[in-house]
């Protein structure tokens, strides 16, 4: 029930450079690749048009409990979409055109995760290793906690009902860093960062992890 967007894009208190790489903190960077090709390559009609016989797996993005399948039933504390664990083999030919960010960790190889959503989805509150996520169509909404900052959420709540019912309840001075991205922008998240995401339109996206 959904609309095709969400209005409310939220302040943005994350720092933006000009093709500059940061590593203790997150930062959104302008201008670091030129991606054009790859997000024409990602076309809802180039996508139908190469990839319409292919089979994908959908992941509830629950932060204990990532469930993958192919049917499309839901629970009401579920947002399903095509994250992660992608078929390199069949997708190959079109991450191959993506320009990933030009800076890596010694002795790490890069790792890709591609994915597609509508509004309204997203993931709640987890932490990993570092990284980048790059929108190449639509709005993503991103909220940090340092690594020692545990933000108090739900595990099983999407990220819609955690922004529309906690967020708004949070102190000034308790509010995570927050901004949203848009195509060309790239948002590089440092190393056990707690962070969410929440896709404000039908989106497409891909993260670049560094280790």
């Amino acid at each position: 029930g959904l609309e095709s967007s969400l209005e409310d894009e939220g302040q943005c208190n994350i720092e933006i450079r000009d093709a500059k790489y940061a590593y203790a903190k997150p930062v959104i960077i302008r201008g670091l690749t030129d991606n054009t090709k790859f997000r024409f390559l990602c076309s809802k009609s180039n996508l139908l048009r190469e990839f319409s016989n292919k089979t994908v797996r959908l992941s509830t993005a629950n932060t204990h409990s990532y469930r993958k399948g192919e049917d499309a039933f839901v629970c009401t504390s579920h947002s399903l979409y095509f994250f992660g664990d992608n078929n390199f083999t069949e997708w190959g030919s079109l991450f191959e055109e993506y320009e990933a960010p030009p800076y890596s960790l010694p002795l790490m190889h890069q790792a890709y995760s591609f994915g597609i959503a509508g509004a309204g989805t997203g993931v709640p509150f987890h932490w990993h290793g570092p990284g980048y996520s790059e929108v190449i169509y639509g709005r993503k909404r991103w909220f940090l906690f340092p690594p020692d900052e545990t933000p108090e959420f739900h595990p099983n709540h999407t990220s819609l009902s955690w922004v529309s019912m906690s967020y708004p309840n949070l102190e000034l001075q308790k509010r995570p860093l927050e901004c949203t991205i848009r195509p060309g922008e790239v948002l590089y998240f440092p190393d056990r960062w707690w962070h969410a995401t929440l896709n404000l339109d039908t989106s497409v996206f891909i993260s670049t992890f560094l280790g």
